[in-house]
């Protein structure tokens, strides 16, 4: 079972669904956390919204610092965000550079959501594979 830690500034878009959309990926087959060098107060309402249109409640998501304790924990991080997402030294670190949700209408964010999705599968089935192979 690998550990995925979803990272991002905020911890309030990107990161969230990454995170929600991998748990329901991997059925329990990984672990997934999320967290933001700069936390928001909340996740952002229209991602609550393309997140509750898929089955996810992430209502009770409350951002993270990026802190030690969920480095360690984590195998694999994923930089859900550009350069502004810092990079872990020692860890698996993967780059998914995708747009900020923030000030996004809903349509836009759905877009997001889609290429997180992808994304998200190709991860959960990447790590599958190297856990079938261990």
């Amino acid at each position: 079972m690998s550990k995925v830690l979803f990272v991002c500034v905020a911890n309030s878009g990107r990161s969230v669904m990454a995170e929600r959309l991998f748990r329901q990926a991997a059925g329990g087959r990984h672990k997934a956390r999320s967290a933001g060098s700069a936390p928001g107060p909340a996740v952002h309402p229209q991602v609550l919204e393309a997140l509750a249109e898929v089955g996810i409640d992430a209502s009770g998501h409350k951002p993270r610092r990026l802190d030690q304790e969920a480095t360690e924990w984590a195998d694999v991080v994923v930089a859900t965000c550009d350069d502004a997402c810092p990079v872990i030294p020692g860890k698996r670190y993967v780059s998914w550079e995708l747009p900020d949700p923030k000030a996004l209408p809903l349509e836009q964010v759905r877009e997001i959501r889609a290429q997180i999705e992808q994304l998200v599968r190709q991860l959960v089935e990447e790590l599958d594979r190297e856990a079938a192979a261990a």
